[in-house]
């Protein structure tokens, strides 16, 4: 009787710690699973954002728009962006057709498209550009007032040594009409819009512009502080450095904004490169390493108008 209690008492105890036992390691199974499922939700977080995207338009902004697309490639695996140029109309146009979902602009929408356009477009600022006259660096100047830049591109002035420079003809190296960078300089350079003279050089790419101006004779253009290099001159302008320092102060008045522009509000993928494009890791790092400024850093606004606030 003693020993068959003993016996019984045995076969109840190693049950328990079997079942114990099995218990335990339901438990560390389900938190092993649980701890997986949030693992891999965390790392496949970015790779479920999926879309194509194309952004056209301004040559001024598509250098910092093509690194900053390699930048969120990278981090989102299944999405694809296309960076093309054109010029501020052509993105513009082609964001409000649907043809692109963004459209780079240096100019505000309502400056280049009718009203009833501009209003379906949706505006994303990402930076600040600002853009100086240029020449090459043989024809003896580093500054011109505003009235020597009006009087060459209207054609008043076609020699350098009437502006204080050597004596040799003036190359105009223009942009098309559609170009933003154009406008912006017609805007705040000029102060008014030029038609094209016979004889000019007109490029889309600013790209081009910069080469055309470092090996042309007498050349001069205009392009966007981030493709300046020691290949052609920047002047100043009225006496004023074309900087960051002097455009945040508002004391350099040739800058416009840099407009990603959508039709409508964006699609997820287009919103996260968007937000992307905003970000400190983007404003703090690309866009002030390629030569733009980020609005956070401005000290006076601007409209589209043109009016300027401190």
């Amino acid at each position: 009787m003693k020993k068959s209690l003993i016996v019984t008492m045995a076969l109840t105890l190693s049950l328990s710690l079997a079942a114990c036992g099995n218990n335990n390691n339901n438990g560390a199974n389900n938190g092993n699973a649980a701890a997986t499922n949030n693992a891999t939700t965390n790392n496949t977080a970015s790779a479920d954002l999926s879309g194509s995207i194309l952004a056209s338009g301004s040559t001024a902004l598509q250098p910092l728009v093509d690194q900053v697309s390699k930048e969120f490639m990278d981090k989102n695996t299944g999405v694809s962006i296309q960076v093309q140029g054109g010029g501020s109309g052509t993105g513009l146009t082609q964001v409000s057709e649907g043809q692109a979902q963004i459209g780079n602009s240096d100019v505000f929408a309502e400056e280049k498209l009718d009203a009833d356009k501009a209003a379906e477009l949706v505006d994303h600022q990402v930076a600040v550009v600002a853009m100086a006259a240029v020449t090459n660096k043989d024809v003896g100047v580093d500054n011109l007032t505003k009235q020597q830049l009006v009087d060459i591109f209207t054609g008043k002035v076609t020699n350098w040594k009437d502006v204080g420079g050597k004596d040799e003809k003036i190359q105009i190296v223009n942009r098309p009409s559609s170009s933003g960078t154009r406008a912006t300089f017609e805007k705040f350079a000029l102060g008014t819009k030029t038609e094209d003279l016979a004889g000019s050089i007109q490029e889309d790419a600013s790209g081009t512009v910069k080469k055309l101006v470092s090996e042309t004779p007498g050349a001069i253009g205009y392009l966007a502080l981030s493709y300046l290099d020691d290949s052609v001159t920047a002047l100043k302008y009225e006496g004023v450095d074309a900087n960051v320092d002097n455009v945040a102060k508002g004391t350099y008045p040739v800058w416009a904004y840099e407009h990603m522009y959508t039709k409508g509000e964006p699609d997820a993928a287009t919103k996260a490169f968007l937000d992307y494009m905003v970000s400190e890791e983007v404003q703090n790092g690309d866009v002030v390493e390629m030569g733009y400024i980020p609005a956070s850093k401005m000290e006076v606004t601007r409209d589209a108008a043109g009016n300027v606030t401190k």
